[in-house]
């Protein structure tokens, strides 16, 4: 019994070293998510306080180069290209360096997102874009370092940056009219050949309504007669020839080898050719 009341007693003991104390993060990470028209932004950043400090001129110098938050690169990812001060922003993540000033703050878009804080070595090919904006005063004081989206409309929003007294505010605008206008044409245009294709092949793989499948990819091949695809020849003469046309089947198939050898796609030359042995 006392053998193993202290085997019990070395366990809690060791069970104890190995835990670890929790505290809250000192400077909380937080992750914003906003759809701006058809675009999806992300920040992920994190929110040191102000804690009875000075910041902007202090602990925040101005003029010089700052992370714009606390820990990990505060980054923001767009979903699609942005245009901001009138230049374009490729789609992708950065990290939002700033350099503040009293009247103004200089915001740079760079495409490295890995450091812990600023670079090491600053590289100017990884600035993606560098705009300048005014600082607005706050009327109150802003405690916890906060990014928000504001101003948002259909196709553009500010990216706000609030600490102690200063706001400032970035405004990009998103190609959300392109992006409508090029899914009513699509909608409005009827469904594309791959549509046509997709569905007859899963009809055919499925045994659903062969005369459904026929008449999908033959529309299919129709609308892509100026540049047939072999693939879609080898379906429409499986398709056919289950719908009991074997003529059109051949022909289908006699295509689709064609193109097959012209594209040096050896596996369907051979599909073709055992198909063609099999059907004549």
């Amino acid at each position: 019994m006392k053998k193993l009341l202290l085997t019990m007693f070395v366990a809690v003991i060791a069970t104890s070293s190995n835990a670890q104390v929790k505290t809250p993060a000192s400077s909380p990470s937080s992750k914003v998510e906003q759809a701006v028209g058809l675009t999806d932004v992300t920040v992920e950043y994190s929110r040191p306080g102000v804690k009875g400090r000075t910041i902007f001129g202090d602990l925040v110098p101005y003029g010089k180069l700052w992370r714009t938050g606390a820990n990990a690169n505060t980054k923001v990812t767009f979903s699609d290209d942005v245009t901001i001060d009138g230049k374009e922003l490729k789609k992708g993540t950065y990290a939002i360096f700033t350099k503040p000033s009293q009247s103004s703050w200089e915001v740079i878009f760079y495409s490295d997102t890995n450091n812990w804080g600023t670079p090491r070595e600053w590289n100017a090919s990884k600035v993606a874009l560098t705009t300048t904006v005014k600082v607005q005063a706050m009327p109150m004081k802003i405690e916890t370092f906060t990014i928000s989206f504001d101003d948002i409309t259909n196709n553009s929003a500010v990216l706000g940056i609030l600490w102690e007294n200063a706001y400032v505010g970035v405004k990009f605008t998103t190609p959300t009219d392109k992006g409508v206008e090029a899914s009513i044409n699509k909608v409005m245009n009827g469904p594309s050949a791959n549509d046509y294709y997709s569905s007859a092949v899963y009809y055919l793989q499925s045994g659903k309504d062969i005369q459904k499948a026929k008449g999908w990819i033959n529309k299919a091949v129709e609308i892509t007669k100026d540049k047939p695809r072999f693939w879609y020849l080898r379906q429409q003469s499986l398709i056919l020839a289950k719908a009991g046309d074997k003529k059109g089947a051949i022909q289908a198939a006699n295509a689709s080898l064609a193109g097959a050898e012209k594209a040096g796609n050896a596996d369907y030359v051979k599909m073709n050719k055992e198909f063609l042995a099999k059907t004549k």
